[in-house]
């Protein structure tokens, strides 16, 4: 609702050392990513966030319609699309930042040990 403050925050982003803008949009409001993204030569995440109006479904198909030229990186809807954008920045942000790196690494390998030891389902049964 204050189109002129995005605009400002986001022109100066890069200046003040911003690598990668996560834009959260629900409802009326999908056109915010893009928005930034237009304003912007950082990469722009975009995660619909679920909405009672949108059946809390969220907002995705107007932010995956971006016009060419325009891009918009689009995640899952809601709290697991946060998480990978989270996720996704990092691994952009890692591509010249060791610290970033070797952290993300670290979380994939306790993600994948954590999923080797849970029980196999074949033989539950």
């Amino acid at each position: 609702r204050s189109p002129d403050l995005l605009c400002a925050y986001v022109e100066d982003a890069k200046a003040r050392g911003i690598e990668v803008i996560i834009a959260g949009a629900a409802g009326g409001a999908v056109h915010l990513p893009g928005m930034i993204a237009a304003k912007t030569p950082l990469p722009v995440l975009g995660v619909p966030i679920p909405s009672k109006a949108m059946n809390d479904v969220g907002s995705p198909f107007p932010m995956a319609q971006m016009p060419a030229g325009v891009p918009v990186g689009m995640l899952a809807t809601g709290k697991a699309g946060a998480i990978n954008a989270a996720l996704l920045a990092a691994s952009i942000l890692a591509t010249h930042d060791e610290a970033t790196q070797k952290n993300l690494a670290a979380f994939r390998q306790r993600q994948a040990d954590r999923a080797l030891a849970m029980p196999d389902p074949r033989q539950a049964a």
